[in-house]
């Protein structure tokens, strides 16, 4: 008898109101957490990448995602011509740089 009586609902009926309260906020809290977390910082790197990728210039010295190193000759829509070495040049997509060197910076060659 007395198991039949913790299983049943409280008499006032209203036990489930707070729960349900309670776990909006929980996901409210963890929207918020993922939020601040994960989406604004993805946001915010995606913004500094297109700006990167818009404001490249002819002869910047740049890395591809694939770790070559070269210089901008050409500039397109879509893509870029860079030069690796005398009289070689290679065509890439614009998405393929990955780091747009600072002008004072040195390329070591050997």
């Amino acid at each position: 008898m007395e198991s039949l009586l913790a299983m049943a609902p409280p008499p006032n009926g209203g036990g489930g109101g707070g729960s349900l309260i309670s776990t909006i906020i929980m996901f409210g809290a963890i929207f918020l957490i993922f939020y601040f977390m994960i989406i604004r910082p993805q946001q915010k790197r995606a913004k500094e990448r297109e700006k990167m990728l818009s404001n490249m210039q002819k002869g910047d010295k740049i890395i591809t995602s694939g770790g070559l190193h070269g210089t901008i000759v050409h500039i397109d829509e879509k893509t870029v011509l860079v030069q690796v070495s005398d009289n070689v040049k290679l065509k890439y997509e614009r998405s393929a740089i990955a780091t747009i060197l600072p002008s004072g910076t040195k390329e070591e060659t050997k």
